[in-house]
């Protein structure tokens, strides 16, 4: 189960980590958007943008759950590196001790606002009812969720990016088949999407559960969990808390100006809706090679760290930027050759492909500019810097994304390209920012960045 990320070819290193957890994110993303093609084939606009509208939330949940963790999967990488088998005990008990508590209120909470949520996202008044159903039984389902990325990101944090593919896997296989069954066969519309999701995490919960209790010793490196590591610590939960926090403030910030775009998408009608909706999963679709990058610079990193290889760490930055950068200029040129085929996969409405393409040109050059500081990100997060992602993240949000998206929707109203360049626009500030914010972290002593 744990694996040493502190030798070897550090391109090896990184490619071996990132390709399990790349098909993890690639199963996740294809089922979810799945979700998107069966509401397409069996239902219209309205529907569509109830799951498109729904998903964005829950995804927006997600990543901000995901974020959290990060603290455990770096706290857990060196404490690993360092050797300190009983910190990283004391860090996965304290971890699920946590986020069980915290799962179980947001779960409350978000149940209270359902209707705050659907009022703020000015979600087309075809698609309330729907959008309605779909995010009461995602919000239900609120601690398997949790469940199931918190475990996920226990196993990176100890070099395992393997078995989280597994759990996924059984996840995808079960969200697939309720999709045509619960969508196709009994015409629950978003109602049967939102089912699907909930009841294919559960099961991947309940598996991974099983696949840890089944682990050797041997496999497990002398880690042992007792009672006493379920224990809340204030000064574990701190040390999660620190670099988990400010990730989760980020990812935040962006998925608020992705729903922000998506308000504003939505007051233009159910079509523009519709298509700002499909692009947004097709862009997620396209980001899961940076995503990918992020969390194996977070993991590998953070064990160099531990053990106090720092220009091992580097050079783990630098291959990572090379690949994600690579394959977003790839994804780039194919979005402006074949743009309404992307689009026409989840819808067979001519307006809404003819719109879609048009945003997806422009939005599609962030494949390119979003791999830059990504892995900055990730990197950052390995060193206990993940405010340094925090700050220019939110500096990107407030000051190009939003009033980007805005404006280009005053000043261009017949057409959605302007609008999709704000987002890219926001990375290139984010990769100038993160640029300089690294020299000044290598710059100073290796005592200080331990």
């Amino acid at each position: 189960m744990e694996k040493d990320l502190t030798k070897g070819s550090v391109l090896k290193v990184l490619l071996r980590f990132s390709l399990p957890y790349l098909l993890s994110s690639f199963l996740q993303t294809f089922y979810g958007m799945v979700d998107l093609y069966v509401i397409g084939q069996y239902n219209g606009a309205a529907a569509t943008s109830a799951v498109s509208i729904g998903s964005q939330v829950m995804h927006m949940l997600t990543v901000v759950i995901v974020g959290l963790a990060m603290g455990s999967t770096v706290g857990l990488g060196v404490a690993i590196g360092s050797k300190h088998k009983e910190r990283a005990s004391c860090i996965i008990g304290n971890t699920v001790t946590l986020f069980a508590i915290g799962s179980v209120t947001l779960m409350a909470v978000l149940m209270l606002a359902r209707n705050g949520i659907i009022t703020v996202m000015s979600v087309p008044t075809e698609a309330i009812s729907q959008t309605k159903d779909y995010l009461t039984i995602c919000f239900a389902g609120i601690p398997f969720i949790t469940a199931y990325n918190v475990i996920s990101c226990i196993y990176r944090g100890m070099g395992d990016s393997k078995s989280p593919m597994y759990f996924v896997g059984v996840a995808c296989v079960l969200n697939i088949a309720l999709d045509f069954l619960l969508i196709g066969g009994f015409g629950m519309g978003a109602a049967g999407a939102a089912y699907g999701t909930v009841v294919s995490q559960a099961s991947s919960v309940v598996f991974a559960l099983v696949f840890l209790m089944k682990k050797s010793k041997a496999e497990m490196s002398g880690l042992k969990l007792t009672k006493a590591d379920f224990r809340p610590e204030r000064s574990v939960f701190s040390d999660i808390l620190k670099v988990g926090v400010p990730v989760a403030c980020q990812d935040g910030f962006i998925q608020i100006s992705f729903l922000v775009i998506t308000m504003i998408a939505n007051q233009r009608g159910v079509d523009v809706a519709a298509s700002v909706g499909i692009v947004e999963k097709i862009i997620s679709f396209l980001f899961l090679v940076p995503s990918a990058m992020l969390s194996s610079v977070s993991a590998i990193a953070a064990q160099n760290r531990g053990a106090n290889q720092h220009e091992r760490a580097r050079k783990t930055l630098y291959y990572a930027i090379l690949v994600s950068v690579s394959f977003g200029i790839v994804c780039f040129v194919l979005c402006q050759f074949v743009p309404e085929q992307f689009v026409g996969l989840f819808s067979s409405e001519a307006i809404v492909r003819e719109l879609g393409a048009q945003y997806l040109r422009s939005y599609s050059f962030d494949c390119i500019m979003a791999g830059i500081h990504f892995c900055f990100s990730g990197f950052f997060c390995a060193y206990g810097r993940s405010g340094f992602s925090f700050a220019h993240n939110l500096t990107s949000v407030l000051l190009v994304r939003i009033p980007g998206a805005y404006l280009a929707t005053k000043l261009y109203p017949d057409t959605l390209f302007p609008m999709g360049m704000a987002a890219p626009a926001g990375s290139a500030l984010s990769s100038v920012i993160c640029i300089v914010l690294f020299l000044v972290l290598w710059r100073a002593p290796h005592e200080e960045l331990r």
